[in-house]
């Protein structure tokens, strides 16, 4: 016997303990239903990740933003006082900076005594234009009734002329007839064929005769002279007549000139509150709520328009979030956003205000031009404007400028 066959003698060969041949098929049931499980729960989850991760969009281009209000002066000044210091809150309408106003107190002054000089002569203006309007109505009518009197006594005064020097002609003829009867009463007084006595009465009569010619040449110079006297008169009266008529031309120089005055005193009144106006500039107020920052000192010469501090309003800020253009398709005005900011690690809530109508680019100083042969597509960013909740920022921990990433909620 070979030594192979002692030792298979020795030591019979051993035989496999296998499960009973029913046990088999469950064993691959079991491992079958976990890989099926496990399928599922994967599957489960996926869709439920797929289906969070859709439901919002985010990004980390984006930043705190708000609207710096610069304060400056509106008139040129030394700066006197500074009531405020670097990064101290005020409140809307605090007193910041003061002017000295002693320049513009003087000047509002000056303004006002003009003004009143230039009412006090408007005044006047406005007194002698009623004034000469009614001197010119009431001339009108005098110089008019003296020219109907002056011709009605010129026409008297030449019938009393007329009748004068009919009178005097008379006296004339009645002259020469009684000088021929002491001619021939003389003769025959001289013959004695007549008494002396005829011959005085009919000297009488001649010497009387005389003297009527001479009353009547008198008379006739008198009614001469009246008729030339009442056509003096009748002249003035037709120059105070011209002259009444060259009174409403007066009038309207006169209303002219009130006009003038009264346009005066309004320039002389807008200076005045123009002065007021630059006495109320020599103070500076806060235009809103908010921190200040790069503040002006005393002693400071300031000119219009050169800017004295800024007033960052904290309570005011929002977020601009730069999205590109493939997140934007189901983003829409008011959905839900989250911002979670580096310095704090907090989170505020918020929603979305509005979409910017351009992209970030076409803003920039030196815009794309993408109207070229080598054209490469770059998905572009659009900002987003997110505007917090109500008492989200009462801590102000959002400043202008710091990073944060935003997520809108799309559903």
């Amino acid at each position: 016997m070979s030594m192979a066959e002692q030792n298979e003698a020795t030591n019979p060969p051993q035989v496999p303990n296998y499960p009973p041949t029913s046990a088999y098929p469950a064993r691959r049931s079991y491992k079958r239903w976990i890989f099926v499980a496990s399928f599922v729960v994967l599957a489960v989850a996926g869709a439920f990740l797929f289906h969070y991760l859709s439901g919002f969009e985010s990004t980390d281009d984006a930043q705190v933003d708000v609207h710096l209000y610069p304060v400056s002066a509106r008139i040129s000044g030394y700066t006197q006082k500074v009531n405020v210091e670097d990064n101290q809150w005020v409140e809307a309408g605090s007193t910041l900076v003061e002017i000295d106003p002693k320049d513009y107190e003087v000047a509002l002054a000056r303004a006002q005594a003009t003004l009143d000089t230039s009412e006090a002569a408007a005044k006047s203006s406005n007194i002698d234009v009623p004034i000469s309007s009614v001197d010119t109505s009431s001339q009108l009518k005098f110089t008019s009734s003296d020219i109907k009197n002056a011709e009605a006594v010129i026409q008297a005064a030449e019938k009393q002329a007329a009748a004068a020097h009919a009178r005097v002609l008379e006296a004339q003829a009645e002259n020469v007839k009684t000088q021929d009867d002491v001619t021939r009463y003389r003769l025959l007084l001289a013959k004695e064929e007549v008494p002396k006595q005829v011959y005085d009465h009919a000297y009488a009569a001649a010497a009387t005769d005389v003297a009527a010619i001479a009353a009547a040449e008198a008379d006739e110079a008198a009614a001469q002279q009246a008729v030339q006297e009442a056509h003096s008169r009748l002249t003035e009266a037709e120059a105070h007549y011209e002259d009444a008529q060259a009174g409403p031309q007066r009038v309207a120089s006169t209303r002219a000139k009130a006009l003038s005055a009264m346009a005066d005193v309004h320039q002389k009144r807008a200076a005045v509150e123009q002065a007021q106006l630059n006495l109320g500039y020599t103070k500076i107020f806060a235009p809103v709520s908010g921190e200040v920052t790069k503040k002006v000192v005393v002693g400071l010469n300031v000119e219009p328009g050169e800017q004295m501090l800024t007033v960052v309003p904290l309570d005011q800020v929002w977020i601009t979030a730069n999205f590109k253009e493939t997140q934007l398709k189901h983003m829409r005005v008011g959905q839900k956003a989250k911002i979670d900011l580096d310095s704090n690690g907090r989170t505020y809530r918020g929603h979305v205000d509005s979409i910017a109508g351009a992209t970030g680019p076409i803003f920039s100083l030196l815009p794309p031009e993408n109207a070229t042969g080598n054209y490469v597509k770059i998905v572009q960013r659009v900002p987003v404007k997110i505007v917090l909740e109500p008492g989200e920022n009462q801590d102000h921990q959002l400043r202008p400028g710091m990073n944060v990433e935003a997520k809108v909620y799309l559903r």
